[in-house]
């Protein structure tokens, strides 16, 4: 069974950095999209960014010109780079990937989370 393992959370200072990493564990499909959401206390799920096996990519508004996606060398890693990060940035961020296309939350593979904490 796939697992994605998310790693790189923690607790930042406003204006500070975080990266943060996902692999899977388990069998080893080939995920044609992988992506990152959060959830911060009391609010819905939301999608921070997202990246495709040919490398294009999407962003949340609220995160654009901030944040970094990238897919590693074994293509079923992922990565997000996380500058200039806000108070509002907290929350617990899960890593899912898509095996078929364009990620689908219902058939996707998720992660845990790791938690981000940033502090004024």
């Amino acid at each position: 069974q796939v697992q994605l393992v998310e790693s790189g959370g923690g607790l930042v200072q406003a204006g500070g950095s975080l990266g943060l990493s996902c692999a899977p564990s388990g069998s080893m499909f080939t995920f044609k999209a992988m992506s990152w959401y959060r959830q911060a206390p009391g609010k819905q799920r939301e999608l921070v960014a997202g990246i495709t096996s040919g490398g294009s990519t999407n962003y949340a508004d609220s995160v654009k010109g901030r944040f970094t996606i990238s897919r590693g060398n074994a293509k079923n890693t992922v990565y997000l780079q996380m500058n200039s990060l806000k108070p509002e940035d907290t929350g617990v961020y899960y890593c899912a990937a898509d095996v078929f296309g364009p990620l689908v939350e219902g058939r996707a593979y998720w992660g845990k989370g790791t938690q981000v904490t940033v502090f004024s």
